[in-house]
């Protein structure tokens, strides 16, 4: 049988926040794909250019182990792939070229080979599997496999034939994702992970997947792997994997990458009893909506089951903002959601966005506002990124031909027009990032004067970080108020 050697795009140190932060999760939905392949037989190499410094390794590999398929398949699971990094694409684009300098047929998955499955095909990739990709990738292979002549039958797939680009229909989402395999653990070296991990936050965390899709509609957020069909794999199958890996790797923490977590009724408490049943004592965050957070039961069966922290898209404290968004979510569920998750010990976490067209001075305030007075464990801040296939994207994408994706996650370049320019907007989130350091900060310290928090090294830096905070966010704050006196 062919031999198959399988490879995705994101390089850690091209992306120099991330590389920085060096808290990387190994390519879940790679190792899900080796997986599947190898089940049917196929002779897999797997090679992880999370910690690659050049293409060099790569190179090497592919003239060692002269694949006949050369895979490049993406981590869909992971919402840094999902933002299309130029940085990456170029990195792919090198990879496909020197593997059909060695006669490989190049497969390509990727939420950015979708979006621009073009330029794959015009850089030298046979196939570009979109969609949910394991059955079209064990159906595309075994054809190859067979030398079949035509594709046409093959769902999910875009590849040139006779000077003309074949854009077959969209596979038919799996709706039993208890049926595939877990994710080939085995094929990843795991300690370049846990010390990264270790060396930045003094524990190991991996991740793991429950769902696939969101129902929701946020008219900003791509989802061109898993749509908006909503599919959960059992509570049980989940635990089984959970249970394997932890006596495997020994891991201290859990990210469950699902864009929306237990969102199926029972789900959750299920999921808590199996915990229980198996015996297996995690930590573990997770992402939700502010509007599936009211529910006390479930609130109280996530923290018994583990889960420390809850990320959700807060996006804006502007309920104009949040309606122009079609968000479907409430700015008062915001602080109950909060308020709840805090009442069982669970850290909330939000997901902020500025420069939605049509935000103005006084939305901003009442984002900044939001955030510091329910003052969240933590903040993620981002601007407007318009990705194609939504219709914030069709909205503005006459204004996007100088640059349409970002070159790396810490760009945050605003790339159409709005009301401020793009650098307002890059030093608005430094602004917010470091007005809210410095009163965690302040609060941290007023906890220990009153004995209201132990002391130890890690609260004692805590508070002793205002002398850093503060003074920067005076400065960050002097910045804005060239461009927006009323900030």
């Amino acid at each position: 049988m062919k031999k198959i050697l399988i490879t995705h795009s994101y390089f850690l140190h091209l992306d120099q926040k991330q590389w920085k932060q060096q808290q990387p999760y190994p390519p879940l939905g790679t190792l899900v794909a080796c997986s599947v392949l190898r089940d049917e037989g196929y002779q897999i190499a797997f090679n992880d250019s999370m910690f690659s410094k050049d293409l060099l390794t790569i190179e090497t590999k592919i003239e060692t182990y002269l694949p006949d398929i050369f895979i490049i398949y993406d981590d869909g699971f992971n919402y840094l792939t999902k933002m299309c990094l130029t940085n990456m694409r170029e990195a792919a684009f090198e990879m496909i070229r020197f593997a059909k300098s060695k006669n490989c047929k190049v497969i390509v998955s990727s939420s950015d080979s979708t979006d621009q499955f073009d330029l794959y095909l015009n850089h030298g990739a046979d196939f570009i599997v979109f969609g949910e990709g394991e059955e079209t990738l064990k159906e595309l292979v075994n054809s190859i496999e067979k030398k079949e002549a035509s594709f046409d039958s093959i769902s999910g797939i875009i590849y040139n034939k006779e000077g003309k680009t074949i854009h077959n229909p969209k596979r038919v989402v799996m709706k039993e994702l208890d049926s595939l395999p877990f994710a080939a653990w085995d094929l990843l070296e795991i300690e370049p992970y846990r010390e990264a991990w270790k060396r930045s936050k003094g524990y190991f965390s991996l991740n793991m997947y429950t769902t696939r899709g969101c129902p929701y509609h946020c008219n900003w957020c791509a989802k061109p792997i898993y749509g908006n069909r909503y599919n959960a794999r059992s509570p049980k199958h989940v635990v089984d994997e959970l249970k394997m890996l932890h006596d495997k790797f020994k891991f201290d923490h859990i990210w469950f990458c699902d864009d929306i977590f237990g969102l199926k009724p029972g789900w959750v408490n299920e999921f808590t009893n199996e915990i229980i049943r198996q015996n297996l004592k995690i930590n573990f965050k997770i992402q939700s909506r502010v509007d599936l957070l009211l529910i006390e039961n479930n609130v109280k069966a996530l923290a018994e089951a583990g889960c420390d922290e809850v990320w959700v898209g807060a996006e804006s404290g502007s309920q104009k903002v949040l309606d122009a968004m079609d968000k479907g979510t409430k700015i008062e569920q915001i602080a109950e959601a909060a308020a709840l998750l805090k009442k069982h010990s669970i850290k909330p976490c939000f997901f902020i966005q500025f420069g939605y067209p049509g935000e103005t001075v006084d939305d901003i305030k009442s984002t900044i506002d939001m955030v510091l007075n329910l003052m969240p464990h933590d903040i993620g801040v981002s601007v407007s990124y318009p990705l194609p296939g939504t219709q914030f994207y069709e909205s503005v994408k006459n204004e996007l031909s100088e640059k349409s994706n970002w070159t790396d996650s810490d760009e945050l370049l605003l790339m159409f027009k709005n009301k401020y320019p793009p650098i307002f907007y890059k030093e608005l989130q430094r602004y917010l990032h470091r007005r809210f350091r410095s009163k965690q900060s302040q609060e941290m310290l007023q906890q220990l004067l009153n004995r209201k928090q132990a002391f130890n090294i890690r609260s004692l830096k805590k508070a002793l970080s205002i002398g850093i905070h503060f003074p920067a966010s005076r400065l960050a704050h002097k910045k804005l108020l060239k461009h927006e006196p009323e900030l």
